[in-house]
């Protein structure tokens, strides 16, 4: 019997091993997308508790602990931060087979030296712990990032944001870490939501102008994308949840827009239409930029209404999408190739019956001298764990090139987030090593050992900053 997450977890050959520990485990952390918050980077944060710092806006945990039956009060609600972390440790063992047993201990190892698995026996040894090192200067929101050797972390910014945090960042000499922000324009493309209105006046007033129609709008955009590109934006998101498409029409995408202004409902017709005409404009001003254009598709949002009237979004009641996307996502990828420009895409879908048909769409629209230009993302928020990440790499493997693969990112609102790139790299070694072990692909080190050194670190770094 193996000891629980010894030196050799996850990695099952003699090849899978030497490819961790030889090529991928001392890598820097290039990462492309995150939900940390800026400001706490800035201001340097330093944290209460263990229970602010890890359980403190991670709706991963907070969906554990519902479904072990934690009433609210100790999850969102107003219970004293150890009782919180006591209802956490309670729910540990019960989470054995999920992600979130091998994430908690991994970041209990790392961080912290603790090798006792959590539960409600070690819970206050735990919490004492963690909390007398998160009062020392090396565990602060840089020293968190600091110690889990991320080169690069790219947050999650709204075009209207004025940036005053990354430029304090990139001000400070002291801090080696790079902090670069994303463009999210998702307040702007949906029309459809509460808040349009609203939205696109303050918009206006970042950009210094009065935005009255589409014009304006595009306008406005483009430059808000100028600022954070002078702050060293190199990527762009899209949370389109569904995709839709109609043929780009910057008239009906005016008429459309108006109607939203003036408070007036609209059709679908007009909403889809409005989308695509802006995505495949923002499409453009990305590819013109020399950008990437990240696509979210198939998260289902905020299902429980209940829940989303007492507690708000990104709170644990999403789920996943089973809308068709291939038809519609493959003519809005066209239309920007046709148009003003196709940038480098990166494709995730909730839905994992999905990584096939996006792996085919996107090989579709490749060309140099990028190589992997349009691609398979890494296995997204329920499928970053063990077998979803597995079963991403097997289809892109199986269609695609693997080897072009920008790899793992955290996509994480905690600064102890980090060692899912270890759970990655270990995954990925074991995969390309049992390889090996079969006798399916020679057991070549210097090929197979920069292929996951490109998978853990240089592609992306390359991909979005080469």
């Amino acid at each position: 019997m193996k000891e629980f997450m010894g030196r050799d977890f996850l990695l099952s050959s003699e090849p899978a091993k030497k490819l961790f520990f030889d090529y991928a485990q001392d890598l820097p952390i290039i990462d492309y997308h995150c939900h940390l918050k800026p400001s706490e980077i800035a201001e340097n944060k330093q944290y209460d508790s263990i229970t602010e710092v890890w359980l403190g806006g991670d709706h991963y945990k907070w969906r554990a602990m519902r479904g072990a039956g934690i009433p609210e009060a100790y999850i969102t609600g107003d219970a004293d931060p150890y009782e919180k972390f006591l209802a956490w440790a309670k729910t540990m063992p019960l989470c054995v087979g999920n992600p979130l047993y091998h994430w908690t201990h991994l970041e209990l190892r790392r961080y912290f030296n603790i090798t006792e698995p959590l539960s409600e026996k070690t819970a206050k040894y735990i919490y004492d712990a963690c909390n007398e090192k998160l009062r020392t200067p090396e565990f602060s929101a840089r020293g968190l990032v600091t110690r889990s050797n991320v080169e690069l972390v790219c947050t999650t910014d709204d075009p209207a944001d004025d940036l005053r945090y990354h430029k304090a960042i990139a001000g400070d000499a002291s801090f080696a870490t790079r902090v670069l922000p994303t463009y999210r324009p998702d307040k702007a493309v949906n029309i459809q939501k509460p808040g349009y209105a609203d939205y696109i006046e303050t918009l206006g007033k970042a950009a210094g102008m009065k935005i009255t129609g589409f014009a304006e709008l595009k306008a406005a955009l483009a430059s808000r994308l100028d600022a954070f590109c002078a702050a060293g934006c190199r990527i762009s998101d899209h949370a389109l949840d569904t995709v839709e498409f109609a043929e780009p029409c910057d008239d009906a995408a005016d008429a459309a827009m108006k109607k939203a202004l003036a408070g007036e409902p609209l059709t679908d017709a007009e909403r889809t239409v409005y989308r695509a005409t802006l995505l495949v404009f923002l499409g453009g001003e990305y590819a013109a930029r020399g950008m990437a254009m990240q696509i979210h598709i198939a998260a289902m949002r905020d299902v429980n209404t209940r829940m989303y009237r007492r507690l708000g979004p990104d709170t644990g009641y999403d789920a996943i999408e089973d809308a068709t996307i291939a038809r519609p996502l493959a003519r809005l990828l066209d239309a920007m190739d046709s148009g003003a420009g196709l940038p480098k895409v990166v494709l995730y879908s909730l839905n994992p019956c999905h990584n096939e048909v996006l792996i085919a769409l996107a090989t579709s629209f490749n060309e140099g001298p990028a190589a992997g230009k349009v691609q398979l993302g890494s296995g997204w928020w329920f499928n970053d764990q063990l077998d979803g990440m597995r079963r991403q790499m097997t289809a892109l493997s199986s269609i695609g090139l693997l080897s072009g693969f920008v790899g793992m990112l955290t996509d994480s609102r905690s600064f102890m987030s980090y060692p899912r790139h270890e759970y990655f790299r270990r995954i990925l070694c074991d995969m390309v090593g049992g390889w090996a072990e079969r006798g399916e692909v020679p057991a070549d080190y210097e090929m197979l050992g920069k292929m996951v050194s490109n998978i853990s670190y240089y592609n992306a770094k390359n991909f979005f900053f080469g």
